[in-house]
Order: structure tokens, then C-alpha cells, then sequence
């Protein structure tokens, strides 16, 4: 545990923003799920799954999440499945 107050700040900090972030994914990763079974499935609200996963996708980018390639890589790959 570090002895300065900044550094134990920084902590707090760090473990608020590493559950914020981890969140963020698990949610963005369940999305995609979502949409990829909804689309083996072929079901009604496909269209709508689609556009919640590309704006998890986009968000996690937009975040610092995941990277730039990663974003176009799965939104690419959805979209082949929509």
C-alpha cells in the first residue's frame, strides 16, 4: 500500500476506472453474443441486436477500450452476418 496521499488517490482511482472499464466490455461482449445468436436464429429483432452491438462496439473504441482495428474487425464481421 503506498505511503503517499497522491499515490493511494491514484489507486482508488485506477480500481474505479479497471470495474468501469471491465463492465463496459463484459456488456459490449454480451451484445455481439446477443446478435449472434439472434441472427443463427434468424429472429425478428435481428436488425435492432445489430445496431446495439455496432454501438457497444463503437463506444468501447471511443473509450480507449478496444482499438481502432479491433472495432472494424467486429463490426465487419457482423455485418457479414446481417
Amino acid at each position: 500500500m503506498p505511503q503517499i496521499k497522491s499515490a493511494m488517490k491514484r489507486v482508488k482511482t485506477a480500481e474505479a476506472a479497471t470495474l468501469r472499464n471491465t463492465s463496459q466490455k463484459s456488456s459490449m461482449r454480451s451484445a455481439i453474443k446477443n446478435f449472434e445468436v439472434s441472427a443463427e436464429k434468424n429472429a425478428d429483432n435481428k436488425d435492432e441486436m445489430f445496431r446495439t452491438a455496432i454501438r457497444a462496439i463503437d463506444m468501447a473504441k471511443s473509450k480507449g477500450l478496444i482499438k481502432a482495428n479491433k472495432a472494424a474487425r467486429d463490426k465487419s464481421r457482423l455485418a457479414k452476418m446481417n
